[in-house]
């Protein structure tokens, strides 16, 4: 049996949600392997002057838990 480890990455974006995703996974492979699947939990976005500047995403990332030994 596996244990999964997940845990919440927020990625940002000028161009959208789904891009602002993609750099959530992206930004979090450098450090976590065998990334195994994400879930996205929220969409924010700020805005200024009536218009949405950066997109965010929430992202829980999924990967297995090393065996200690």
């Amino acid at each position: 049996m596996t244990a999964v480890k997940i845990i919440k990455v927020l990625g940002t974006s000028t161009e959208s949600w789904e891009d602002a995703a993609h750099e959530a996974v992206s930004e979090a492979s450098k450090t976590v392997d065998n990334i195994s699947g994400v879930e996205i939990r929220d969409h924010t976005a700020k805005v200024e002057d009536g218009s949405i500047t950066e997109y965010k995403a929430t992202v829980e990332v999924a990967f297995p838990v090393r065996d200690g030994s």
